[in-house]
């Protein structure tokens, strides 16, 4: 028979280190409470500025163009599914503060913690088109909102 081997003791291993961030590179962590929020860049947008002298068909054209693309899917569904069930019998005044709402904040989650009351709507935004969001957003119908309207619906008359 061969001599047996001994078998030879194993170091224990160190766990991986982790990765080191590449330089220049910044991202965002979230909102945790120790969250100092330096590393959090900031793209400054253009002020929102009212359109007075905006037809109001191209106004609600507009509007619902913009409230289906948000940048954020939760917000293109809720928003897009709000602009059809609503823009065609807002008044101008109405479709002035939805455009203010969806345009001015330069946050779009802001937008949806508002709808949803995650978080209170401040003085300014709190009108009455954000009270039919708010209420929207609770869908008390049970509707399954899964994705946009189909653009169909452009040429169906309103409800």
């Amino acid at each position: 028979p061969l001599p047996r081997s001994r078998p030879r003791a194993r170091r224990p291993r160190s766990p991986p280190a982790p990765p080191r961030p590449l330089p220049g590179v910044r991202g965002y962590r979230g909102d945790s409470p120790t969250d100092s929020g330096k590393d959090v860049l900031e793209i400054p947008l253009p002020p929102w500025q009212e359109r007075p002298d905006e037809p109001l068909d191209t106004k609600r054209a507009r509007l619902l163009y913009e409230s289906r693309k948000r940048g954020m899917l939760e917000n293109c569904i809720l928003l897009s599914l709000f602009a059809k069930e609503n823009l065609a019998r807002m008044s101008e005044e109405q479709l002035n503060r939805y455009d203010r709402l969806i345009n001015e904040p330069s946050n779009d989650w802001d937008i949806y913690y508002w709808a949803t009351e995650a978080k209170p709507t401040p003085a300014e935004f709190d009108t009455d088109v954000m009270v039919m969001l708010r209420e929207f957003a609770k869908n008390r119908n049970r509707e399954q909102r899964l994705r946009q309207p189909d653009l169909e619906y452009l040429f169906e008359p309103p409800r």
